[in-house]
Formats: C-alpha cells, structure tokens, sequence
C-alpha cells in the first residue's frame, strides 16, 4: 500500500468519525425545534419500520415547534405511537392531519444531562478517530516491512497521520463545544 493511500484511508475514516458525530448531535434536543430532532424516528407503517422523513414533511414554523404533515394521513396515528415511544419526552398534538409538536423549555438539570451526552459523544469520536490512527500505523509499519516504503516515507506517513488526528480531534471538539453552547443557551 502506497503512502497516498494509507493517507487517503485513513483521511476518509476520520471524516466518517466526525460526520457520524454530527449526525448524532443533530438528533440531540438543544433549546431551539429542529427537524433532525425527529428525522430518524422509525415509524411502523405499512407492515415495516420506515424513517418518519420518508413519511412526512417535516419543518419548524416557529422556534419551539415542530410540525409533522404525513404525505398519507391514514399513518397519523401511527407516527405519533412512535413519537410518544421515543425518548424524546414529546406529546404530539394532532388534528388527523397534521401532528405539532411543542417544545417546552429545557431545566437547567436536562441541559446538564445532555451536555455530559455531548461530551461522551465526543469521547467515543475521538476513540474512533485514534484507532484509525493506530490502524494506519500499522499499514504504514507494514509496507515498510513489505519495502513499498523506505524507512524516511515511513516516518513521514506517521507525521502525516498525526496531523490528521490532530485535524480531526479539533473538528470533533468545535462540534461538542458549539452543541454544548447551544444547549446552555437560555
């Protein structure tokens, strides 16, 4: 394996880290409604789990709200099962066509609870992005006993690797700090 694609890997792994880590903070409630916030909801319909953003359009019209039109109204009942089943402490209000969802403001002690959420998603990103690390070592370790790399590339490779961590754990720590801030907004 050749330097470039040592690095190349290793650059696409740790951006799968922090884009999963993104994801998952989008899913995280902050002080402000946010489509994210239910995107992902698997809802029993039709026979099957489905995603509830392949089941309904969803938006926030106001700031602490987010309303949820179902492109087949029949389904109604069933989103807002999986709604009140989720974690989300939610109760929808539905009109048979329509479901909103009212956001109340959050505690200073459910802020706290979900900024230690944050941090340990944060924590499992940086372990993800330091095992790639070590991973890309060891194939840099490796074509160096394969002779694909003198022992000077080899060295380099190496730098080059921690360079990226460095990168990407400063990438995951402004994500962690600006979904921290959010939620310790009042």
């Amino acid at each position: 394996m050749s330097a470039d694609d040592i690095l190349l890997e290793t650059e696409e792994r740790m951006e799968g880290a922090v884009t999963h880590l993104a994801g998952e903070l989008s899913g995280l409630r902050s002080g402000r409604a946010s489509p994210a916030l239910v995107d992902k909801l698997q809802v029993e319909a039709y026979g099957t789990a489905t995603p509830l953003s392949q089941l309904a359009q969803i938006g926030c019209p106001e700031p602490r709200m987010i309303m949820i039109k179902p492109f087949d109204p029949s389904i109604t009942k069933d989103i807002e099962k999986a709604i009140l089943a989720s974690d989300l402490g939610l109760n929808p209000n539905s009109d048979g066509k329509v479901l909103r969802l009212n956001l109340p403001p959050l505690s200073e002690e459910r802020r706290k609870q979900l900024a230690k959420v944050v941090k340990d998603n944060g924590e499992k990103a940086n372990i993800a992005v330091r095992n790639v690390r070590r991973d890309a070592n060891k194939s840099a370790d490796a074509a160096k006993s394969d002779k694909a790399l003198t022992e000077d590339e080899c060295e380099r490779v190496k730098k080059d690797i921690q360079d990226l961590t460095k990168k990407y754990e400063g990438k995951i720590k402004e994500l962690v700090d600006k979904k921290t801030d959010d939620l310790m907004e009042v």
